[in-house]
């Protein structure tokens, strides 16, 4: 019984160790705004940087943070998009696929 016990106490903190660094591997990458998708959008990481003459549907207050598209958590600075799967957009983003959140 005991011997299970050690290895219990040896163990356990190298698993949770290993989770650590697990979920560290399966973070998100950021969205490129150079990728085709990204482009085609009009995706910019800081919404300040639209192009105004190409987007002049766009105000100030539009922000992939309030976007309906937006997964993130609030106060994050990054989060994931639909648009985006398996990578995320900044919370001060901005594309052309933008809907606001009720």
């Amino acid at each position: 019984m005991n011997s299970n016990r050690r290895d219990f106490i040896r163990i356990f903190p190298a698993a949770g160790a290993g989770l650590l660094i697990g979920q560290a591997a399966f973070a998100q990458a950021m969205v490129d705004e150079k990728d085709a998708q990204a482009a085609a959008l009009g995706y910019v990481a800081d919404a300040t940087k639209v192009n105004k003459t190409k987007y002049p549907k766009y105000t100030t207050e539009q922000l992939c943070g309030n976007c309906q598209l937006y997964q993130g958590k609030a106060g994050a600075a990054a989060g994931p998009c639909a648009l985006f799967p398996g990578k995320q957009v900044a919370m001060k983003g901005w594309c052309s696929a933008y809907v606001k959140k009720p």
